[in-house]
């Protein structure tokens, strides 16, 4: 089995690998809702962007289950600090949420053109929300996050929720929406064909500019205008863990100095620019899958870019900064995560190669024309 330090770096990747999972997967869901009302103007044409995912969007969410749980297990420290910190944040997006299971299954019950376009704004709203508040609690981890542990390793948390809506954590926010968006919009060129899928590409090429903006725009301020942490020394407490067992300084201008340490990190904002160019240039030419794939790189790329910088921290403290959570001192057991790491060897690549079939089964072009044919037996 691997020494304490190797499986606490593998388990940092491997949850990047589950965010970025979530992002990939329910992210076209996500992003094809929030087009919903914009890229369907009949209600066959709105059925039809809704049955592009229909098969997919509940089983893509466990994603964010499993990332969550993984958290638990991993840095149960940093699970409890960062779900009672932001929790009217984290329940907004759960009553968010709540709104497509229900919309995706009642909305057609009804042959009723207000009630249905009720639910379809509803369900716009529901897939928009989320995808703000994800990037608003990524961006507020570079400001701090204001709370702080006292000796017996009790979390005090002194913000609220309408502390997060600052303008870098909007911003961060505006990232998030521009980019799952422009996901959702290269995953209905794919999928679909005539006038939504002239409109999903001109909304593809339309956020796919609003992504590079902003995410480039987010990267100069935290150059110019936002100070890092840097862990400065870190007392021996002949092996314990302990999360107040170190130093911190703000010295780190721009959470710029993992990128000077390890070169190989600047990997991640080139794929995230790349990324967002090849979407644009994708959707310019009307390839939907080079555009698919420059949207994958773009949400990839912007993960890791905020994954490399906050690197070691995982939850940064605005108030005490020793009280700020890393990777390595706010960890579960040796066992714990060689356990963790046995399961998810085996049963990681089982959910894959299942997804992955489950995607080539139930591929094609949905058109308007299987709606018309099909009323009663499709959302």
């Amino acid at each position: 089995m691997f020494d304490y330090e190797t499986l606490k770096i593998i388990w940092w990747v491997l949850v990047g690998v589950l965010l970025i999972g979530f992002a990939l997967t329910d992210g076209f869901d996500l992003g094809t809702v929030i087009l919903l009302p914009f890229v369907g103007k009949t209600d066959s044409e709105r059925r039809v962007v809704i049955n592009t995912i229909a098969p997919h969007w509940d089983g893509n969410q466990v994603w964010l289950v499993t990332a969550a749980g993984a958290l638990f297990a991993a840095w149960p420290v940093v699970y409890a600090a960062s779900f009672s910190g932001f929790y009217w944040a984290m329940l907004l997006v759960l009553f968010a949420l709540f709104t497509r299971p229900v919309g995706f299954d009642y909305r057609s019950k009804i042959d009723n053109a207000n009630w249905r376009t009720r639910w379809d704004w509803t369900l716009c709203l529901g897939s928009f929300v989320p995808s703000l508040v994800f990037g608003v609690a990524f961006g507020n981890l570079f400001l701090g996050v204001p709370f702080m542990l006292d000796e017996t390793m009790r979390i005090s948390y002194t913000g609220n929720f309408f502390g997060l809506l600052n303008p870098f954590g909007i911003l961060a926010g505006l990232v998030s929406v521009a980019m799952l968006t422009t996901h959702g919009a290269t995953w209905l060129m794919m999928r679909t064909d005539e006038q939504i899928f002239d409109r999903s590409r001109a909304a593809a090429k339309f956020f796919s500019i609003a992504f590079l903006v902003t995410f480039i725009g987010a990267g100069l301020w935290l150059w110019v205008g936002i100070d890092g942490y840097t862990v400065a020394s870190v007392i021996d407490f002949n092996g314990a863990i302990d999360p107040l067992g170190k130093v911190v300084e703000r010295n780190n201008p721009g959470w710029l100095a993992n990128y000077s340490t390890y070169p190989i990190m600047i990997l991640g904002p080139i794929i995230g620019i790349a990324g967002g160019v090849l979407a644009l240039l994708g959707a310019a030419s009307s390839r939907s899958a080079v555009a698919f794939l420059g949207s994958s790189l773009a949400i990839t790329g912007a993960i890791c870019t905020a994954g490399f910088a906050l690197f070691p921290f995982l939850m940064p403290s605005s108030i005490d900064p020793a009280s700020s959570l890393t990777m390595w001192d706010a960890v579960s057991s040796h066992k714990t995560l060689g356990i963790m790491f046995i399961a998810a060897a085996i049963f990681v690549p089982i959910i894959l190669v299942y997804t992955l079939w489950s995607y080539i089964k139930m591929w094609g072009i949905v058109k308007v024309s299987d709606i018309e044919d099909n009323p009663h037996g499709l959302y």
